[in-house]
């Protein structure tokens, strides 16, 4: 199944209209730069990932008959720059991650809550970052 989301630069500054099949947003840069009209390119990356999550964790649970009543995800984007490696050659080498805090509500087990943080690895939208996604860049 493809997805097909269009974007459109609105505006004299970094305003993005995002228009989905049946849904539409606004992305944008902070201000001074910005408009600050919506989410960030980042934000909007970590929206994508913690849905997915939350997602997948309540279906998980639904259809195992599990106690979960609310899930709340916490991600932050973290870029530092690479100390003490040993095989970089790019002395501005970068390392990326993010990080992201599961909270389930509910009665659950201390098997089903460890079951439920595997789960949330198996995430598809996680999964396709930590994949080597390829971006094929096609010029209209």
């Amino acid at each position: 199944m493809a997805t097909t989301v269009v974007l459109r630069s609105v505006g004299e500054r970094y305003t993005t209209q995002i228009t989905t099949e049946r849904h539409s947003l606004v992305a944008d840069e902070p201000a001074p730069d910005g408009d600050d009209l919506g989410p960030t390119p980042y934000e909007l990356l970590l929206g994508g990932l913690g849905s997915c999550t939350s997602m997948t964790l309540l279906m998980y649970a639904r259809r195992n008959d599990w106690p979960l009543r609310e899930v709340q995800i916490e991600l932050s984007h973290q870029r530092d720059y690479v100390e003490d490696c040993e095989d970089c050659e790019d002395p501005a080498a970068k390392l990326e991650a993010v990080v992201r805090r599961i909270h389930l509500e509910g009665p659950l087990s201390e098997e089903q809550r460890a079951r439920l943080l595997q789960v949330a690895r198996r995430c598809p939208v996680g999964k396709t970052l930590e994949s080597a996604l390829k971006i094929v860049d096609q010029e209209d």
